[in-house]
């Protein structure tokens, strides 16, 4: 009779855990080996996880180009409640995403201002003079933008430039409303069989 191998005490863990119920990966109970740095991390549990160091790099350059939590769901292959759940397990991935929202946030606020005051930039114009090409460096200017300025000053000052609805009511000629009250006496309604009885009578 062959002599049976003994387990490791990951092996005795994981016979454990589906005896008990616990999910696991399908496949065979195989020897646990040296972790290698470039492999996904595993929770407690024993579930292995897609989250890698390096994916906080990675984040927080894509959020300085303006990506919200659903493109680094689709850049990531997960989704969105996995991006989720990585800004609560792992602090270095939420610090380096608010890193980059902010500083994008940032580089848009800046452009808004820009806009609202006007701003100047250095443009090249090119030209084609009997066959050749002539390049013409000079200033472009962009004057201040109305909706731009509104915008922002309804944001940073709400207290002078917010929407205002005013409703005023005046009386006859712009005068105090005059307010009176009126009484009316309505008559108790006679009942139908009464005027019947007085019309009889009259007719007798």
């Amino acid at each position: 009779m062959p002599r049976a191998s003994k387990l490791s005490k990951d092996q005795i863990k994981v016979a454990a855990d589906r005896a008990e119920g616990v999910a696991i990966e399908d496949g065979p109970v195989e020897a646990s080996e040296p972790a290698s740095p470039l492999s996904p991390a595993k929770h407690k549990g024993g579930r292995p996880t897609k989250y890698r160091a390096e994916y906080a790099a990675q984040a927080e350059k894509l959020c300085r180009l303006g990506a919200v939590d659903a493109d680094l769901a689709d850049f990531f292959n997960v989704t969105i409640s996995t991006v989720g759940l990585w800004k609560v397990t792992h602090a270095e991935f939420s610090a380096a995403l608010k890193a980059g929202k902010e500083e994008a946030d940032a580089r848009v606020e800046r452009s808004l201002y820009q806009r609202a005051n006007g701003y100047s930039h250095d443009a090249v114009k090119l030209f084609l003079h009997q066959g050749e090409v002539i390049r013409a460096e000079y200033r472009e200017h962009y004057p201040p933008d109305t909706t731009a300025a509104i915008f922002w000053l309804k944001n940073r000052r709400p207290d002078l430039w917010r929407d205002r609805q005013v409703t005023e009511l005046t009386g006859k000629d712009g005068g105090a409303i005059d307010v009176a009250t009126r009484v009316v006496i309505v008559p108790p309604k006679v009942p139908a069989e009464t005027k019947v009885e007085v019309l009889t009578r009259d007719a007798g």
